[in-house]
């Protein structure tokens, strides 16, 4: 099976860690620190060890399992868990995650009584509404429920955070971001708490960084995408000097004929229950790729040819390949978004393969020839 080669994902290391360090560099400009992702790439070591080595301390990550992957890999990191834990995880939680964020007393009593069995510290960070109405204590509520946590000594409140343009996509501005800031030194001044970690968002943020004179308390930062895919998140601008293309989704042709625009027959559903439309251009060069939405979000992917995605079954997509001249066996190559992106790391289905060779979109090297320059990374 090891002999495969499609569908498959390459990841360029030597690009991913560039993005990581020009960030890191970025945001510690103002005294912010940042938590990587992991989630986005499955808790993928290789990517979690080019991370950490780009000055990245703290690898964060929603799901348990891609946590104590990276464990077993021998990572050696500070470990959050990026959301509030179940209350049937939180023995797995204290034993796996050196921090986990939280916003429910319920949780926090039972992750107390876990550290207290496994006689350890836990660390949390306490997740404040300001709006984006995914997770969140409301801010009126936060006090009385740090005296509560207080009274919990396994547990060291170790910081707040906010998430925003995840659910409701609502911008971390200006206002929120000192909303949030005189939160944390209300609570620092109340209950003469230190909080290392006042944890204002996520890649949405950069827009905010750039234009604020003042970052406040906002100390740290949990970025996914813009380290991967180079971009911000309120409007998928690319960041200046970012890699955008860090990852490629490959697809293998696996039929090619001309044939009709339109399907012809008496219609009903499609394999996922929709009644797809269809518009008449006549005969037309389609291929098949076989790989489907199973494996990938196809309308996260954006060809670097010249051709149009028609759409997708569980395993086949369709193409047009217009007045390219793919043939069958060919590889048809993509970039994909992040909602892609996170489904072709989560599938067991997408051979995942990694590359070291560096090309600048932003300098261009070129050898006599004419052709690219490529610097390999070690």
């Amino acid at each position: 099976m090891n002999q495969l080669r499609t569908p498959r994902i390459e990841i360029n290391i030597a690009k991913l860690a560039h993005n990581a360090n020009k960030l890191a560099k970025l945001f510690n400009s103002k005294g912010i620190n940042l938590m990587a992702v992991t989630k986005t790439v499955c808790g993928d070591p290789v990517v979690a060890k080019t991370l950490l080595n780009q000055n990245i301390h703290m690898l964060a990550d929603s799901k348990l399992v891609n946590i104590i992957r990276m464990q077993e890999a021998g990572i050696k990191a500070q470990f959050v868990l990026l959301r509030s834990p179940a209350m049937s995880e939180v023995d797995f939680v204290v034993k796996y995650a050196d921090i986990s964020m939280n916003t429910e007393l319920a949780v926090l009593k039972k992750l107390s009584t876990a550290a207290t069995k496994q006689r350890t510290l836990h660390k949390v960070i306490l997740m404040v509404e300001m709006g984006d109405l995914r997770e969140g204590i409301m801010p009126q509520d936060l006090e009385e429920l740090i005296q509560e946590v207080l009274e919990l000594p396994p547990l060291e409140i170790v910081g707040i955070g906010a998430n925003f343009a995840c659910f409701g996509g609502i911008k971390p501005n200006e206002e929120k971001m000192s909303h949030l800031s005189s939160i944390a030194k209300n609570i620092e001044k109340r209950f003469k708490l230190p909080l290392p970690y006042v944890s204002g968002g996520n890649s949405a943020n950069y827009n905010w960084f750039m234009t604020t004179s003042n970052t406040g308390k906002i100390n740290n930062l949990r970025l996914g995408e813009s380290i991967y895919l180079g971009r911000e998140t309120l409007n998928r601008t690319e960041i200046p000097e970012l890699y955008t293309d860090s990852f490629t989704f490959t697809a293998e042709i696996i039929e090619l004929k001309t044939k009709p625009s339109i399907p012809y027959g008496d219609k009903g559903q499609d394999a996922f229950g929709t009644h797809p439309e269809f518009h008449d251009h006549g005969l037309m060069k389609r291929a098949i790729l076989g790989v489907g939405s199973q494996d990938v979000l196809i309308s996260g992917l954006t060809p670097r040819l010249d051709i149009d995605i028609l759409g997708s079954s569980s395993d086949h997509t369709v193409i047009n390949i217009k007045n390219t001249n793919l043939k069958v066996g060919d590889e048809v190559k993509f970039d994909l978004n992040y909602g892609a992106l996170l489904a072709a790391m989560t599938s067991p289905y997408i051979i995942k393969e990694y590359t070291r060779t560096l090309y600048p979109p932003f300098i261009t090297h070129l050898k006599k020839d004419g052709q690219i320059g490529t610097a390999k990374v070690k």
